[in-house]
């Protein structure tokens, strides 16, 4: 049995963003990582202009995240398409690279990080680990993204009748894909689904998809879904004709969008996916990440493990409203035929986009004021 008196699980964005809170306040703590070296993982690879800021809070240079601005939205519904500049400069970045900027700052800034710890179970605030030995904690932080630990799972109705999976394929980078995509963050509507496609720092582009399995089961592959989708839809055809069929698909099952955590066992502070998962359409799901870990590290710093109730309950309400009007747009997007008839209100219609893309942010609170107040 080993003991802390805060334990981390994971180091992606929320973990890593914990992590540096806690360092600087120079509290004990450990953060566990099941995985040796840094991967590319399936979500992610945009950070919104509000995203950027907390990145500034934590002392992340966007420089650090390489050259991928985006400053622009392209709509594709039906043979409908829509362009408007976002309301500021946003950032394309793979996981890989945000993942190792944010672990080395938190390295840097004093925290205990162990990697190549896999968490099989979790009881109360103490993890259980595959080699057997318990990590026993005052305060838990969960931040295992959409994979659940057994013992502190999402419950399963979240998922819906008909659970939504998330595909992930990478293009190599190609002139003539970057003449296609340009600085611009492309979302295409179907039936049922969705494809978001960003370029990121090397250049190839991020081709992420949330789709219902029963979607996915009529095509009967993942890679077949992609072929019939390129047919079917000819701008989307356009991209996924830089396939070399070689591509890895990476994919997860049973993702909640729209859930929240209201609420948390005495000592748990769930962060990112664990508190809340937004359609990823909205672009914000790093946000929620970064802004839950900031956030719960303050509220532990300045309450102990006693914090955790307190803290869900209003990180609960910060997300509310970007989760809600994320999934009324995900409501529309995936109808094809009423998201083709209102594009054309969202081109004629000055600033809509401006509004959604504002009102789908998770917004600066009394909290990240202080937090902002006492790291600088």
């Amino acid at each position: 049995m080993r003991r802390t008196p805060a334990l981390i699980l994971g180091g992606g964005p929320a973990g890593a963003s914990a992590a540096i809170v806690l360092a600087r306040a120079c509290a004990p703590h450990l953060l566990v990582e099941r995985s040796r070296e840094t991967g590319d993982a399936i979500c992610g690879g945009f950070l919104s202009w509000r995203t950027l800021e907390s990145l500034g809070r934590l002392g992340i240079d966007p420089a650090a995240l390489g050259p991928a601005r985006i400053l622009r939205t392209r709509l594709f519904a039906g043979d409908r398409t829509v362009e408007a500049l976002l309301p500021r400069p946003a950032h394309g970045v793979s996981r890989r690279l945000l993942d190792t900027v944010l672990l080395r700052q938190a390295v840097a800034m004093g925290a205990a990080v162990e990697r190549g710890v896999t968490v099989r179970t979790v009881g109360g605030t103490t993890a259980m680990l595959d080699d057997g030995t318990d990590l026993v904690a005052d305060a838990l932080f969960l931040a295992n993204g959409k994979h659940d630990v057994r013992g502190s799972a999402r419950p399963s109705a979240a998922r819906g009748a008909d659970p939504v999976l998330g595909l992930r394929v990478r293009l190599a980078s190609a002139p003539g894909l970057t003449r296609l995509i340009g600085d611009a963050i492309e979302l295409h509507l179907f039936d049922r689904g969705y494809v978001g496609i960003v370029l990121q720092e090397d250049g190839s582009a991020n081709v992420c998809m949330a789709v219902h399995r029963s979607k996915m089961l009529a095509a009967g592959s993942p890679a077949a879904l992609l072929d019939v989708l390129a047919r079917d839809h000819p701008p989307l055809g356009e991209r996924l004709a830089f396939r070399t069929g070689r591509e890895p698909i990476d994919a997860i099952a049973n993702v909640p969008y729209g859930w929240r955590a209201q609420r948390t066992d005495d000592g748990v502070f769930r962060l990112g996916d664990q508190a809340g998962v937004i359609p990823s359409l909205a672009g914000e799901g790093m946000g929620i990440a970064i802004a839950s870990g900031i956030r719960a590290g303050r509220s532990y710093i300045e309450g102990g493990a006693a914090a955790a109730p307190r803290f869900q309950r209003d990180f609960a309400a910060a997300t509310a409203r970007p989760i809600r009007l994320a999934g009324l747009v995900r409501d529309v997007a995936e109808r094809p035929r009423l998201g083709a008839a209102l594009l054309p209100l969202v081109g004629h219609v000055p600033g809509l986009i401006d509004i959604i893309a504002r009102a789908t942010r998770i917004g600066h609170s009394t909290l990240d004021h202080a937090a902002s107040q006492q790291e600088n």
